[in-house]
């Protein structure tokens, strides 16, 4: 997102063009009333918060029509979904959060994070998925990862360090019982 454009545009705000960008995706048109519902507030406010939008060129609006997107808006809102996805998978997938709890929590997260830290919090996800964990030096792999993407040849090489690092573990532990 623009920095100068970050400035100027509220949580509020973001969370409206992302139900305008979503409700979009979902039907052919969006109306006030849809977007009143998605977020739960009334329709009066609904209409103040579109004047605002549309005076900073993010919707287009008209009393009594449909709302669209523009440009802008529309990346603004893709933004705020794509942040608010990743948050809410992590929060379900790895960490086994409740749905709605991740959801409620990843929708407070998207505003938060600088697109850095977003960009790491993907190449984090990504890099769990795709490479072995555990050991000492798991975290000195993921910098690696992030640097240079993933390397199959590296993986295996690493799969194997930890196989037998457990494997060794696993014959302390069992000497330690006998």
């Amino acid at each position: 997102m623009d920095g100068a454009l970050k400035h100027t545009i509220t949580q509020v705000m973001e969370d409206y063009l992302e139900a305008i960008y979503n409700l979009s995706r979902e039907k052919r048109s969006v109306r006030v009333k849809d977007i009143a519902k998605r977020l739960g507030v009334k329709m009066p406010t609904v209409t103040s918060m579109l004047k605002s939008l549309s005076e900073k060129k993010l919707v287009g609006y008209e009393k009594y029509e449909y709302i669209e997107l523009t440009e802008k808006g529309m990346k603004v809102g893709r933004e705020i979904d794509r942040r608010h996805r990743i948050f809410r998978g992590f929060l379900t997938d790895i960490l086994k959060i409740d749905y709605e709890v991740a959801d409620e929590d990843a929708c407070r997260m998207e505003h938060a994070v600088s697109p850095s830290t977003i960009s790491a919090f993907v190449d984090f996800m990504e890099f769990i998925n795709s490479c072995p964990r555990g050991g000492a030096s798991w975290l000195e792999y993921f910098d690696e990862y992030r640097r240079h993407g993933q390397i199959k040849e590296k993986c295996i090489e690493h799969m194997k360090e930890f196989v037998e690092e457990y494997n060794s573990k696993i014959e302390e532990m069992e000497k330690g019982e006998k």
